[in-house]
């Protein structure tokens, strides 16, 4: 079964957001073979226990009164997007682990796409429009950057999240710590 699309977070299962797993989905009552282990703000406890199509479709948002990223961290204070968008992103697109909460990062009027954590290895893999998108997000320069870019860890802090730019294709960025 093909997982659904998520516009703003296309490749959920790279980003650890989806994992396989045969557990039994708490909204629908069916195990996919996928499961969400990314954040959810709800009463119920509800770690790994939504199926990505029960996101998908606002089911689980409508079910649990949930939502999977906090609505008052899309955009960046400069961008920022429409009701709809941020609904949609909100209730029914997969969130992300971040060490310090996450933001969902903002472009030509609309969110963007989350591509993942990064660290230096996967910065490098996605080359210097990546690498300068988060040097100029912290503000570091000389040997200050230099050490930080050599620290960053996607698994283990300080980790990057990248994102793209569903209109100009620009790359986002930015990073936290433990």
């Amino acid at each position: 079964m093909a997982l659904p699309v998520f516009t703003y977070h296309p490749n959920p299962v790279a980003t650890g957001s989806i994992v396989q797993s045969e557990k039994k989905c708490r909204c629908c009552n069916k195990s996919k073979g996928f499961i969400y282990a990314g954040p959810v703000y709800a009463e119920d406890e509800l770690e790994e226990a939504i199926c990505p199509w029960c996101i998908a479709d606002g089911s689980a948002a409508t079910k649990f009164d949930a939502t999977f990223v906090d609505s008052s961290e899309i955009g960046d204070g400069e961008v920022t997007v429409s009701e709809e968008i941020e609904e949609q992103i909100a209730s029914r697109t997969p969130g992300f682990a971040g060490w310090q909460g996450e933001h969902w990062l903002a472009c030509c009027d609309d969110a963007a796409a989350f591509l993942g954590p990064a660290g230096r290895a996967e910065l490098e893999a996605f080359g210097a429009p990546a690498i300068e998108a988060l040097r100029a997000e912290c503000g570091l320069s000389g040997a200050e950057w230099e050490e930080y870019f050599q620290a960053l860890d996607r698994d283990n802090g300080p980790t990057a999240y990248l994102f793209k730019c569903l209109h100009c294709g620009g790359l986002l960025a930015y990073s936290d710590c433990q």
